[in-house]
Order: structure tokens, then C-alpha cells, then sequence
């Protein structure tokens, strides 16, 4: 009687053992899983930030070119920047009244996208 004792609490231990190296193996998979998310969420962003920049860079000279250009029709430089002034702050308020939750639900859906690819 006493074997079977032994033998139930051996096979309790090895239950357990397997069950532990179960739970460990699963939050392993689980922390692999997340770095492999974050690391295509970065690099997905990363191109697009460059290319952010470089877009960002082309518009500030260009506008800087654009009111200086102005600025001479004008008759003064400082015009030309009052035109580029009021032509972005006009735009700014019309993406933000129109089209302000449209990107923000492009954004939104993007990000979910490339968290649950």
C-alpha cells in the first residue's frame, strides 16, 4: 500500500513539474511574441518617419521660398509670410474640423494592424 502511496505522490510531483514548465514555456512564447510585435511596429515606423522628414524638410524650404517670393510681390518680405501664415492656419482649422476623426481612425486602424499582424 505504501508503494502506490509513493508511486501517486511521484506522479503528483511530475504532474506539477510539467505543469511549471508548461507556465514558464507559455510566458516565454508570450514575451517572444510581444518583442516580435513591438520590433515590427518600430520597424514599419521607423521608414516612415524618415520619409516624414524629408517631406517635412522639401515643405519648410519650400515655404520658406514661397514667402520670400511673395514677400517681394508684395512690396515687403514680412507679407509673404503673413500669405503662408494665414494659408496654414486656415488649413490647419479645416483638418481639424473635417478630416481631424477620419485620420485619426486611419492612425488608429494602422496601428491595431501592424500590433496584430
Amino acid at each position: 500500500m505504501s508503494e502506490t502511496l509513493e508511486d501517486n505522490v511521484r506522479l503528483i510531483e511530475s504532474l506539477l513539474e510539467s505543469a511549471f514548465d508548461y507556465g514558464k514555456s507559455g510566458y516565454e512564447l508570450v514575451k517572444l511574441k510581444t518583442v516580435d510585435k513591438i520590433s515590427d511596429v518600430v520597424s514599419s515606423f521607423i521608414p516612415h518617419s524618415v520619409v516624414f522628414v524629408i517631406i517635412l524638410l522639401f515643405t519648410l524650404f519650400f515655404n520658406l521660398g514661397l514667402a520670400f517670393w511673395l514677400g517681394e510681390i508684395l512690396g515687403n518680405t514680412f507679407y509673404g509670410f503673413f500669405v503662408i501664415a494665414a494659408f496654414y492656419g486656415i488649413m490647419g482649422l479645416v483638418l481639424h474640423l473635417f478630416i481631424h476623426k477620419w485620420l485619426k481612425k486611419k492612425i488608429y486602424t494602422f496601428l491595431i494592424k501592424q500590433l496584430l499582424k
